[in-house]
This record gives structure tokens, C-alpha cells and sequence, in this order.
């Protein structure tokens, strides 16, 4: 077991608050996935939403990208909507990008090694929450 702590109310604002773009990963073209919804409400908040899956489909208008990797610009948050398994992974491969200011584990999805890895780089680290139930519960 990793030395994992939960952020405090403070800095989950602060990601809502401050990090602009946000890049949905696992992210695809089918409206019924929890994806879906949270990246239209992010959208709604003025957030930039980024899809991120192996189809790069586009979604709420946005075009989407095969990999973190792949996206040409900067992003703020990897917002990581894939099994626990696989969560991992995608925080390595978010913390390989100099810009990635936050890695946000989406309910359910817990690796608190991944989570130790990414504190340890001096990032930010949301763990098994939605940011549209931190949203209204934080930002009013």
C-alpha cells in the first residue's frame, strides 16, 4: 500500500477552479458512457474537453486524439475514465507530458501506486471521485 492520501476540499477547487483543459480519457463516441456526461458537464462549466480513445472519435464537438501522447497542445488534467487496471498506465503516461498539472482517477478506478507516482512528481491526484459531483458540491 502506497502512502496515497485523499486531497483536501482546497485542492480538488483548486483543479475545478484553475485547470482549464481537461483530457477525458477513455472518452469515445458512445453517448450512454459515464464519459460521456462528464465531459458535456465539464463543457458546460467553460471547460476545454479532450477525447482521448484508440478511435480518436470526435465528441461534443471536440476532436479526439489515440493517446495523451498524441495531443499537440497543453494539457491540465488527465481525467481517467478506464479500469483500475489499466489507470495506472495512463497516469505514467500523463506524467510523461511536462504539462499535465492533475491526474483525476474517475469513481471506481483506484491504483494507489499510480496515485503515490504521480504525488511523488509534484502533481496533483484526485482518486475515485466525478468532478460533476465535486463540481456543485464545492463550486456552488
Amino acid at each position: 500500500m502506497s502512502d496515497y492520501r485523499d486531497p483536501s476540499d482546497d485542492e480538488i477547487r483548486a483543479i475545478l477552479r484553475d485547470c482549464e483543459v481537461w483530457a477525458i480519457v477513455g472518452l469515445g463516441g458512445d453517448p450512454s458512457r459515464p464519459a460521456h456526461g462528464v465531459a458535456g458537464f465539464l463543457k458546460s462549466q467553460g471547460k476545454r474537453i479532450v477525447p482521448v480513445h484508440p478511435s480518436a472519435a470526435a465528441v461534443h464537438g471536440e476532436p479526439g486524439y489515440a493517446s495523451l501522447a498524441d495531443i499537440p497542445f497543453r494539457v491540465d488534467v488527465a481525467d481517467v475514465f478506464r479500469r483500475s487496471e489499466a489507470a495506472g498506465a495512463v497516469a505514467d503516461e500523463a506524467l510523461a507530458r511536462d504539462d499535465v498539472r492533475a491526474v483525476w482517477f474517475q469513481l471506481g478506478v483506484v491504483d494507489h501506486d499510480a496515485a503515490a507516482r504521480v504525488r511523488a512528481a509534484g502533481r496533483a491526484m484526485v482518486m475515485d471521485r466525478c468532478p460533476a459531483i465535486e463540481w456543485p458540491r464545492l463550486m456552488g
